[in-house]
């Protein structure tokens, strides 16, 4: 067994992608959209059966663990899946387990 005293820098963002996947109603939110689609709240309020409120919290964890992108535009925010990021991230990991285990 060896000590680790530091986390690589490949992997710092890692357990803020892994704790937004780990709920299934974030989950559910991120499976809910299609390739390249971006969405509002209120869209994704519309196909989820969480309050508004529950949705926004959601979004929040998944938009910093990384998990999503947004922008606002006028009035409403819109929402996209960060797939590049979470690509990279995953790719971290998969090397780590090819190289190290």
């Amino acid at each position: 067994m060896k000590t680790v005293t530091h986390i690589p820098d490949a992997w710092t963002d890692i357990s803020a992608l892994f704790e937004a996947l780990g709920d299934a109603h974030r989950q559910r939110i991120l499976l809910s959209f299609e390739k390249n689609e971006r969405l509002t709240i209120l869209q994704i309020v519309e196909g989820s059966q969480l309050s508004r409120t529950a949705v926004t919290h959601h979004l929040k964890v998944l938009e910093r663990g990384g998990a999503l992108q947004s922008e606002k535009i006028g009035r409403e925010v819109y929402f996209w899946v960060n797939k590049a990021f979470m690509q990279q991230a995953l790719h971290n990991v998969l090397e780590y387990i090819k190289d190290e285990i």
